[in-house]
């Protein structure tokens, strides 16, 4: 497997995959450690997630780098993620035991009912290139807080990182097996590693195509999973936001990480009554942004992933114009080594057309004129999609009665679509299913075991 720097074209190094021998050796050792790991005080799972976010937060930059390397995020932002993967590891390490404590029920005089919560064994975790260190321990850290093991199978896009994650949990202390990397590529995980029984449940943050398969997979297994599958998130902005705070935050929540985010909005819905002044304003902080070399602090957006992922993206902004949508930024391939594009905005755009019915997995704003706010969420509605959606208003009543209209795992009012380990996050509809982070999140992998004692 080989690692190619997306700014420039260039590999950077290739990395032994693993074969049948060696994944057959990973999962017996994921079952032998978690028969230990399982029964291990909770207060030592604690302390290896401290130590993991120690790990991280004294090697930012070496973890940063490698990810810039590898996928030509900001190193700005990726020293950004690799901060927060140190709280999500703090957050359990802290948390876990009010988590994982025993909930006691209503029961007659003399007995004691109440639900304990045990690790279900070895979790087969398959992961993206976006988030490439994010995503990963947000699953990861409940996990082995809770006393389960991880199996994880990158995107072959990022297998530096794969193999970094690994070996900062062996610095916290781990025990060998309990987190584990399998670079196998593109291998179809769901024929061959996830119907062994040593592998409990499967978490997939990635394509439907991919979810449906493991989730296929698992239901003929009855196995547990969660999906996080992408999204196309609404920007609702009322007639009575705040127009600077919203277009601001409009050109963070789409164009950050280069607009490669599955909770990223990508679709802008603004009232008629400020539709203008937003437009302007957003255009303003659109033009502010520079692309340029990844590894520059001053970089906003670097390149995305790949050549064949921004041809994609280029493919549906210009299908979209010759169905009738107005370029009105960006829109063009640039002459220069790697996989940049820039940010582009879209505006009158046709139903059905690529930006308007797909996700665009990259920075492709689309700007839309809503007459009121019914209107915005029946758009807000129309997708396939239910991950996040955000909406502005001045009015928090208001702010709240939208967000239970629109159908969406998230909806954050005045605020961006972002996850955070103290609350849920997952999606609805092909969005996915389950709920990862919080105390939900650490629940999906473990047995709520209901004892009755007379």
């Amino acid at each position: 497997m080989e690692s190619i720097n997306p700014a420039t074209g260039e590999p950077i190094e290739t990395y032994e995959r693993d074969d049948t021998a060696a994944v057959e050796q990973a999962l017996d050792q994921a079952a032998t450690t978690f028969a230990a790991w399982r029964d291990q005080p909770l207060a030592t799972r604690e302390a290896v997630l401290a130590a993991a976010a120690a790990e991280l937060r004294d090697n930012v930059e070496e973890y940063a780098a490698l990810m810039t390397a590898e996928m030509g995020k900001p190193i700005t932002q990726a020293r950004s993620e690799v901060e927060k993967c140190a709280w999500v590891c703090d957050h359990y390490a802290e948390n876990a035991g009010a988590y994982l404590h025993d909930d006691r029920h209503p029961s007659p005089p003399g007995v004691d009912a109440r639900t304990s919560y045990e690790p279900l064994g070895p979790v087969l975790a398959v992961m993206p290139w976006n988030y490439p260190f994010w995503q990963v321990f947000r699953f990861a850290a409940p996990a082995l807080a809770a006393g389960n093991v991880g199996l994880l199978s990158h995107a072959p896009e990022v297998p530096g990182v794969a193999r970094a994650i690994e070996r900062v949990f062996d610095r916290a202390g781990a025990p060998a097996g309990a987190f584990q990397t399998l670079l196998i590529g593109v291998d179809p995980i769901h024929e061959t590693i996830l119907p062994d029984d040593r592998v409990a449940a499967a978490t997939v943050t990635g394509s439907n195509p991919a979810g449906r398969a493991v989730a296929a997979t698992a239901g003929d297994q009855l196995k547990p999973t969660v999906l996080e599958l992408g999204g196309s998130d609404p920007f609702v902005v009322l007639d009575d936001a705040d127009v600077a705070a919203a277009a601001e935050a409009a050109a963070q929540a789409r164009f950050q990480n280069t607009g490669q985010s599955c909770i990223a909005a990508k679709r802008l819905l603004v009232h008629e009554a400020i539709f203008d002044r937003f437009r302007a304003t957003f255009l303003e902080a659109v033009d502010e942004l520079t692309m340029g070399t990844p590894t520059a602090d001053e970089t906003d957006l670097g390149p995305l992933v790949s050549k064949r992922h921004r041809d994609g993206l280029h493919e549906q902004v210009t299908a979209s114009i010759e169905a009738g949508a107005t370029l009105v930024r960006g829109g063009t391939l640039p002459d220069r080594p790697g996989a940049f594009y820039p940010p582009t905005v879209v505006a009158d755009i046709p139903a059905g057309c690529p930006v308007d019915a797909e996700e665009t997995f990259g920075p492709v704003a689309t700007v839309y004129q809503v007459p009121d706010a019914d209107a915005a969420i029946a758009k807000a509605n129309e997708t396939q999609y239910g991950l996040g959606a955000s909406v502005w208003t001045t009015d928090r009543d208001r702010g709240r009665a939208v967000a239970e209209r629109i159908e969406a795992g998230n909806v954050f009012v005045n605020e961006l679509v972002k996850s955070d380990p103290r609350v849920p996050f997952g999606g609805i509809k092909k969005s996915g299913y389950g709920r990862e982070l919080a105390a939900a999140g650490i629940h999906e992998f473990l047995n709520r075991k209901t004892v009755w004692v007379e």
